[in-house]
């Protein structure tokens, strides 16, 4: 039963520490990623029939789709620490339930809108959600304005984003 007490008794301290802990590994993780596939980028070692460009794009999108599912596990485990808080309040942690329902939204919507642009012809795709923006980074060299106006009316169709809040990108190298 001392066991039990003594778990039980972790200060309010003790538990930042632990989440801010768990937030720094993550961290260091998301770097050490960051630096190899960065690595690969500017060293690619599989050089294709298009001079290794295939692979730089390809390794930059599915580098930014890494960085984002690894910050949006961040924000999981901090809203995760933050609902299983013992100190934190019901109002605090209801909001915290309601972002992790958001972002799952948000990676829901995300998929969806990458495979329509891909559907319209475009190689690949990132989309990134937030509150404010939504932001589009497409695997072309140059975009026309009716390319713009293609992505941004699928866009503007399958999201309550308006005009102003949407930015494409094009991406190559």
């Amino acid at each position: 039963m001392a066991k039990t007490e003594k778990r039980k008794k972790l200060s309010s301290n003790a538990k930042k520490a632990l989440v801010l802990c768990c937030m720094v590994g993550l961290l260091v993780v998301t770097g050490v990623l960051n630096f190899v596939l960065n690595s690969q980028i500017n060293n690619p070692t599989d050089v294709g029939t298009n001079g290794g460009d295939g692979n730089a794009v390809e390794t930059f999108f599915n580098s930014h789709r890494s960085n984002r599912e690894t910050a949006r596990a961040e924000e999981f485990s901090y809203l995760d620490a933050i609902i299983k808080s013992e100190s934190a309040s019901e109002t605090v942690k209801a909001s915290a339930e309601q972002k992790q329902v958001e972002l799952l939204e948000f990676i829901e919507k995300e998929l969806v809108l990458e495979s329509i642009i891909k559907a319209k012809g475009f190689d690949d795709a990132v989309v990134t959600m937030s509150t404010n923006n939504l932001n589009v980074i497409v695997n072309k060299a140059e975009l026309t304005s009716q390319d713009v106006a293609q992505i941004v009316g699928a866009m503007l169709s399958e999201t309550d984003y308006a005009r102003n809040q949407v930015y494409v990108m094009s991406y190559s190298v």
